[in-house]
């Protein structure tokens, strides 16, 4: 019987469940410019009010991957495992816990991202390294996954199609907050990278597109459902994003962070983000099958960031990838502009998406994909929730390198820092772990 698109999305507006043969001639449709765009609208307008069951979620995930060309390490498996993070200010992660897995001896094939909206992107971050190229061929990247451990390039157009098309529908239909689709088109391209076990860092909070524990523990277990349903391991992580994670804010002085913890800085104000590198990788050896257990994980990882192989891992990768500059010498900004407290007492909140919006002020960021960055905008926090703070103090800094409109920018942060009279309660950064 021929499958007729308006039954297919009148069934899913009447909140019926799909079957997977129902879902495949829709997404095959579309990428093949078959179906129009307003029927497509259409389905993802049912499915952000209706939804998806686990295994309608899974289906499409598979057929988003499907779509194009995936890589295949089976060869090295069971020891190909990635991380993927749902976004956050100042979350550069993947540039620590990456060449600390590949050191134990993890082979970390990633697809990573660019920044859009409040949150920063990996590939924007490594591209501050003069002359570091994202944009690998297949084989290199395969090469490099093989001979060094790791390597991190951004979506090409044969990888998962589908989620391209979708997700700029997606953009302009307002239905990008669904989970099945946000699952979709996360999993799609994890799926892509021929891995067997995936680590999650799901984060909730001001500066999340998750504001709560609850809503971030939702999208984990969808996540983790839809990878074991199409043959891959996933531990996930719900993390505290209500303050920018680590020291700085922005994509060359965020590298600046990620060598100082590589090269074994014990900066109180890099814990946090050294605290959730060890701990995304130590998942990542687990799952690899290195160690027995997440304790004993932890101890390798620790190991690896000590004894300097991670960061002699993290040049290597830089030299292969084309960075012409050694990364002590990747230049920074010479402006900044303090931030001082008006009053005593203790930092008691961080206004995090805004404070992301305002480094898209100062194009660190990109309101839209088209958009052009600055690589050395971005700020630099003193303080932590919870923290002491005496009037005249600096709590954080702007910094810039002139050529970008930073007037009302230091007034705007220090209005995102909030300095309360009582020593608040301060949450744990890894709030809940589901494996």
């Amino acid at each position: 019987m021929k499958l007729l698109p308006a039954q297919i999305i009148k069934k899913k507006r009447n909140g019926l469940t799909l079957s997977e043969e129902e879902l495949k001639y829709l997404i095959e449709s579309y990428t093949k410019n078959e179906l129009p765009e307003y029927q497509m609208s259409a389905f993802l307008m049912a499915v952000f009010f209706k939804g998806m069951s686990p295994e309608e979620t899974a289906w499409l995930t598979k057929i988003m991957k499907n779509s194009g060309r995936s890589f295949n390490f089976d060869t090295l498996k069971p020891k190909v495992i990635d991380k993927h993070s749902t976004g956050g200010v100042g979350d550069k992660a993947s540039m620590i816990l990456a060449p600390i897995a590949a050191a134990a001896g993890v082979y970390v094939p990633m697809i990573a991202g660019r920044g859009l909206g409040h949150t920063g992107g990996t590939l924007d971050k490594l591209e501050s390294i003069p002359g570091f190229s994202t944009q690998l061929s297949t084989d290199k990247f395969e090469s490099l996954v093989h001979n060094l451990g790791f390597a991190i390039m951004g979506q090409t157009k044969d990888i998962c199609p589908a989620d391209k098309k979708l997700y700029a529908l997606r953009d302009v239909t307002a239905t990008v907050e669904s989970l099945p689709l946000i699952c979709g088109s996360i999993m799609s391209k994890k799926l892509s990278e021929g891995i067997n076990g995936l680590v999650l860092d799901v984060k909730y909070g001001q500066g999340a597109f998750m504001k709560t524990v609850e809503e971030a523990s939702a999208l984990a277990e969808l996540l983790k459902f839809t990878g074991e349903s199409n043959g891959v391991e996933v531990h996930a992580l719900i993390t505290n994003m209500e303050q920018p994670l680590g020291r700085f804010v922005g994509n060359a002085l965020e590298i600046k962070e990620c060598f100082d913890i590589l090269s074994g800085s014990n900066d109180p104000l890099y814990s946090d983000t050294t605290e959730i590198s060890l701990h995304l990788a130590a998942h990542m050896i687990q799952l690899a099958g290195i160690a027995k257990d997440t304790s004993s994980a932890l101890k390798i990882a620790q190991q690896k960031l000590n004894d300097g192989s991670a960061l002699e891992k993290f040049r290597q990768l830089c030299r292969q990838q084309g960075a012409s500059e050694e990364l002590e010498n990747i230049p920074l900004p010479k402006n900044s502009i303090d931030i001082k407290a008006d009053q005593s007492g203790f930092i008691g909140q961080f206004q995090n998406e805004k404070i992301g919006y305002l480094g898209v002020q100062l194009k660190a960021g990109r309101k839209q994909s088209s958009d052009s960055i600055n690589m050395l905008s971005g700020f630099e926090f003193l303080k932590k929730m919870g923290d002491p703070v005496n009037a005249g103090d600096t709590i954080a800094k702007i910094y810039h390198d002139g050529t970008v409109d930073v007037k009302g920018t230091p007034e705007e942060l220090k209005k995102y820092i909030q300095i309360i009279k009582e020593q608040p309660k301060v949450t744990p950064l890894i709030q809940k772990k589901i494996i």
